[in-house]
């Protein structure tokens, strides 16, 4: 059988387009932010909350716009400046501020006692909320997002290894994932404008129709 001429070709210039958007570099977003919407799981957890010691789920924090990071408390440069420009983002947030929640989660609980973690985090914010739990607990949590965490254990303080990702999660309302802040630590000029009006978009009713989120529905 004579097969006949296929018309990927007049498709080719799109999905060149579309690849050369996806691999595009971070930084040619002009968005500090990476839409997600469709693409991550919504938020679940059953975690240690720091400020109260008892248990504490995802559902807790409903109705509220929610960040969530991992990191540890004996962190030497990621998670400190972070946590420091998170907190500056919430003195720019004016209102909003109320209706936003920071989670940090310790990727390092041997270290990150209950008492350690809520004295750490009270140094930098006294809204952040801090979030232990089981080693089992942090690999589900970790292995939902895709993110990169692991631990390495010394007597020697100076060989003890913590390896984490520094990815920030923006989650709406109903639990749902809808950006990634990617850079927000190691970026020395945040866009606070930009990232305000990312976080206040959370709260609207309305998803953003970003270029991963129209990618998703080609699927």
């Amino acid at each position: 059988m004579k097969r006949r001429p296929g018309r990927w070709w007049l498709a080719a210039p799109i999905l060149a387009l579309m690849l050369g958007a996806v691999i595009a570099p971070v930084a040619a977003w002009a968005d500090p932010v990476v839409p997600v919407t469709g693409l991550v799981p919504p938020l679940a957890f059953t975690m240690t909350d720091a400020s109260t010691g008892k248990s504490v789920t995802a559902a807790a924090f409903r109705g509220k716009t929610i960040l969530l990071y991992f990191g540890y408390t004996n962190c030497p440069d990621v998670c400190p400046d972070t946590l420091y420009k998170v907190h500056q983002l919430y003195l720019k947030l004016g209102a909003a501020a109320a209706n936003t929640v920071f989670l940090f989660v310790t990727v390092d609980p041997a270290r990150d006692t209950t008492p350690v973690l809520r004295r750490y985090l009270a140094l930098f914010d006294p809204h952040f909320v801090g979030l232990r739990g089981s080693a089992n607990q942090i690999y589900r949590l970790t292995r939902r997002y895709r993110v990169v965490a692991s631990v390495h254990p010394s007597p020697n303080p100076q060989a003890y290894q913590v390896v984490h990702s520094a990815l920030i999660y923006g989650f709406g309302p109903h639990g749902n994932a809808r950006f990634i802040i990617p850079d927000l630590g190691s970026n020395q000029h945040p866009d606070y404008p930009a990232l305000i009006t990312d976080i206040e978009s959370l709260q609207s009713k309305t998803q953003p129709r970003g270029l991963l989120t129209w990618l998703a529905r080609l699927g």
